[in-house]
Order: structure tokens, then sequence, then C-alpha cells
């Protein structure tokens, strides 16, 4: 497998759209979010430095993503919006949500947590696996 052979705007196109789901998805449970961590009285963002950096980060994660979900995809051969999302639902519950839960146990973190960054990462997921399926390698 070549990765030249990739198609990097279907890439770009998922990065993003993972992106700005997860920004509704926290923007929706935000509070629940904040209160589970334990952080309800967060410092507010314009007097924390560099408040950007978080959202660069997310969005270079979700880039990294997308581009080894692609070779995973153009690999098994499941390039269609079908293959994508199964493909990419069994990378959630194999990889993400294993580790999340093995994370969150040891951490003794609220449930709360789990359920809501795993739902992130399965709708991110499953958006990236159904838009470069859709659109090919």
């Amino acid at each position: 497998m070549t990765f030249a052979g990739m198609n990097y705007l279907a890439i770009v196109i998922a990065a993003v759209a993972a992106w700005l789901a997860g920004a509704g998805w926290y923007m929706a449970l935000g509070k629940t979010w904040t209160a589970a961590l334990g952080t309800e009285k967060m410092t507010p963002a314009g007097q924390r430095p560099a408040v950007f950096l978080p959202y660069v980060y997310a969005f270079i994660a979700e880039l990294l993503m997308a581009w080894i979900l692609a070779g995973l995809l153009g690999h098994i051969g499941a390039l269609t919006v079908r293959g994508g999302i199964i493909s990419a639902a069994f990378c959630w519950l194999g990889f993400v949500m294993t580790t999340m839960a093995v994370n969150n146990i040891f951490a003794g973190r609220d449930a709360r947590l789990l359920l809501i960054d795993g739902g992130h990462w399965l709708l991110v997921l499953v958006l990236m696996g159904a838009i470069i399926g859709g659109m090919g390698m």
C-alpha cells in the first residue's frame, strides 16, 4: 500500500467535519462534562495563556486520525460509506473505548466522562469513516 495514492481532500474534509462535530458535541454536553471532571469553576478563557492551542492540537490529532483511518480503509478495501462506518466503529470499540475505559477506571473518574468522551470519539470515527469511505482513495 502506498500513502501517495490517498485522497487527501477526503482526509482534510473528514478532519474538519470531525472537529466541527466535536465542537457541537461538547457545546451540547459541556456542563455535564465539566461537572463530571469536577471543574465547574474553570478559569475563564480570556485569563488563560494560549487558550486556542487545545483546539489546534485537537485538529492536528483529528487530521492524523483521518490519515491513519484512510490508510486502514484502503488497506482492507473498505472504501464504501458502509465499509468506512463499520470499520471505524470496530476501531472505536477495539482501540479507543477499551483504552479509555482502562484509563478512566484506574484514574477513578466519573463514568459520565467515559460516556461523553467515548461517544464523542465514536461520532468522530464514524463520521470520518463515512466521509473517507464515501469519497474513496
